[in-house]
């Protein structure tokens, strides 16, 4: 159905708006959009009268926001910025072929990016955008065509193919374990313990699945795994780390096993999409090849 045209308000109003409401200023808005502060007052009156509602408090010298233009404004904020990164991406491959991917940080760099050749070599057409996330979000809000992230397959609105599970293991440097020698579970208690956000209970199950106290769990917190394997390496603490991506430190002998003791976690990598989605061609692609590199149905 089409959008009446009085819902549409010139993009160059919804500019000059959004410049003045994130800017606090009519003068800076001017300055940012090449207009005099008059050309964008006048457009905003202009705009409050395509509304009918007051979208900022004049006072003097100053303007605020109204209620209803705090509002706005971010609704308008986000449309742009929607605007800007379709434009940006059909800039980048006018032929078509796009693909936004939102990624883990650690999983994108070590599993993901050493097998994305392979994946462009078969289709030359298609340009990957990729994008680090760690906490869950909106694919409404963000311009993604889909995601790949930890969990269970909960995800409302969406489609999801798994990936792998995971295993992880306790590690350290090697001088970490040669001082505190451990010999059982309980053991670690006695030395520090890296604690990742995303996963704030991962010690405590893992010290219940080995028979060891589990309350009282404290030590150092990290938002990522490469991070918190630089601290292990750095001798600040074990970390509970997936060993398949910290194979590198492990060959290495940067990193060591604290105990030979390893955990499957409940959770799996998913690959995860909207609906509406489904059907891009650029991710149908993506979605075989990555079936096809894990061994799983689609």
């Amino acid at each position: 159905m089409a959008i009446p045209r009085r819902f549409l308000p010139p993009t160059s109003l919804l500019v000059s708006f959004e410049a003045a409401a994130r800017l606090g200023s009519f003068t800076a808005a001017a300055a940012e959009v090449n207009l005099t502060q008059s050309a964008v007052s006048r457009q905003i009156r202009q705009l409050e009268e395509q509304l009918g509602a007051e979208l900022f408090v004049r006072e003097r010298q100053t303007v605020r926001l109204t209620s209803l233009g705090a509002t706005y404004a971010g609704h308008i904020r986000d449309a742009l910025n929607r605007i800007s990164s379709a434009t940006l991406n059909l800039r980048a491959n006018p032929g078509g072929g796009m693909l936004n991917l939102a990624i883990l940080p650690t999983f994108g760099t070590r599993w993901l990016a050493p097998r994305l050749p392979k994946f462009l070599e078969a289709n030359s057409g298609i340009t990957i955008n990729l994008s680090t996330r760690i906490a869950p979000f909106d694919f409404d809000r963000e311009p993604f065509d889909a995601a790949i992230h930890f969990g269970a397959s909960d995800w409302p609105g969406a489609q999801h193919l798994r990936l792998r599970g995971e295993t992880v293991v306790p590690a350290c440097s090697p001088s970490l374990k040669e001082r505190y020698h451990f010999e059982q579970p309980a053991d670690l208690r006695a030395a520090p313990l890296l604690h990742l956000t995303t996963r704030p209970d991962a010690w405590e199950r893992w010290l219940a699945r080995h028979g060891a106290p589990a309350d009282n769990v404290h030590g150092m917190l990290f938002d990522q795994f490469a991070t918190a394997a630089q601290a292990a390496i750095a001798g600040l603490g074990i970390a509970l780390l997936p060993d398949f991506l910290i194979e590198a430190e492990m060959a290495r002998g940067d990193l060591v096993k604290a105990l030979p003791l390893p955990m499957e976690s409940a959770e799996s990598y998913f690959l995860v999409w909207p609906l509406e989605r489904a059907l891009h061609p650029p991710l149908v692609a993506f979605r075989r090849w990555l079936a096809a590199e894990t061994g799983q149905e689609i």
